[in-house]
C-alpha cells in the first residue's frame, strides 16, 4: 500500500523500513517526510464502497505493506492516528509479540461494524505476517505477481473481489499485475480498481490492460493530492525532470516540494454513464 522502495537512483530508498517484523519503523520514518497518500485513499476508496453498495464488499489490496489500508477502511481511525500510536510512547519499547497483542486489541476495539474484507498483497512477507497477526487482513499473500501467476490459494480469493485498491506501488507493480489479479475474476463480473497513482509514472498501460478486461478508467479531473515531501533535492530535480520530460505541468504541484498523485477509477461501461467519477467525488474538487 505504502511508500515502496525505489529502483531509481534518483528516488528515494526505504528498503531499511519496508519489511520489518512491525511498522513502527516505517511510519516514524515517514512521518518526517509528510506521508499522507493513505488518508487521501481512504477517501476516496470510502466514496467508491459507497457507489458500490456491494453487500459484505471484499476488497483486494495491492501493495498493501503492513495493512494501512485495511486499518484505515475498516476502522474508526485516521492516518493521524497511526503516527500517534506507532511513533509515540505507547508502543516504544514493546517487543514485537507485545505490540502484537496490543495491536489485536487496539484494531478489534475500533472496527466498523460494515467494515469489508480485505485480500492484502505484496512481496513483503513480514509486513504481510504483521497485518494478519494483528487482524488487519482477512487474507494476506507475499507474492510477486509481476513475475508469476498467483497461487491456486490467492486465486480463489481474488475470484470474489469487489474493489482493487493501490495507493503507493504503481510503478513498482505494472499493468502484469493487475492483469493476473484481473485474470482470477470472471468476465460477468470484474472488480472495480481505484488507484493513487503518482504524476511521475504513467497510467496509460494499466488504463490499457483494464480495457482489454472490459473496464473503462477516469482519471479525476480538477484534483491531485500530496503524497510526500521530497527527500531532498536530488529527489526533487528527478520529479521535476520527469515531469516535465511527459508534459506534464509541475507548477503549484510538486514545484511545491512534494510529490502529488491522481486519482483513477476503472469500472463497466455502464457504471461510468450513471455517474462519472467528477460526480461522484464532487466533495473533494
Amino acid at each position: 500500500m505504502g511508500e515502496h522502495t525505489s529502483r531509481s537512483l534518483s528516488k528515494a530508498n526505504f528498503d531499511d523500513i519496508y519489511d520489518r517484523a512491525d511498522p513502527r519503523a516505517y511510519f516514524c520514518e515517514l512521518a518526517a517526510l509528510d506521508y499522507e497518500v493513505p488518508r487521501h485513499g481512504q477517501q476516496v476508496f470510502r466514496g467508491v464502497l459507497d457507489t458500490l453498495a456491494a453487500r459484505d464488499p471484499t476488497v483486494v489490496d495491492l501493495c498493501c505493506s503492513y495493512g494501512i489500508n485495511a486499518a484505515l477502511l475498516g476502522h474508526d481511525l485516521e492516518l493521524s492516528d497511526l503516527y500517534d500510536r506507532y511513533c509515540g510512547e505507547q508502543t516504544t519499547g514493546l517487543s514485537r509479540d507485545e505490540l502484537v497483542a496490543a495491536d489485536r486489541a487496539f484494531y478489534a476495539a475500533r472496527r466498523c461494524p460494515d467494515a469489508p474484507t480485505v485480500i492484502g498483497v505484496d512481496v513483503a512477507s513480514q509486513a504481510v505476517d504483521y497485518a494478519l497477526d494483528v487482524g488487519l487482513l482477512d487474507t494476506g499473500a507475499a507474492e510477486d505477481l509481476e513475475q508469476h501467476d498467483p497461487s491456486p490459494e490467492l486465486a480463489r480469493e481474488v475470484a470474489r473481489a469487489d474493489l482493487i485498491t493501490v495507493t503507493g506501488g504503481i510503478g513498482y507493480i505494472t499493468e502484469r499485475t493487475f492483469e493476473r489479479v484481473l485474470d482470477c475474476t470472471s468476465p460477468d463480473r470484474r472488480p472495480w480498481v481505484a488507484g493513487l497513482c503518482l504524476r511521475t509514472v504513467p497510467y496509460t498501460p494499466i488504463a490499457a490492460a483494464l480495457a482489454r478486461k472490459g473496464l473503462v478508467t477516469e482519471r479525476l479531473e480538477g484534483r491531485t493530492f500530496p503524497q510526500r515531501r521530497f527527500a531532498d533535492q536530488q529527489e526533487r530535480d528527478y520529479a521535476l525532470r520527469t515531469l516535465v520530460t511527459r508534459g506534464i505541468d509541475p507548477q503549484g504541484k510538486e514545484s511545491e516540494g512534494a510529490y502529488h498523485v491522481e486519482v483513477y477509477l476503472s469500472r463497466p461501461a455502464v457504471a461510468v454513464a450513471q455517474q462519472p467519477i467528477n460526480a461522484m467525488f464532487a466533495d473533494l474538487l
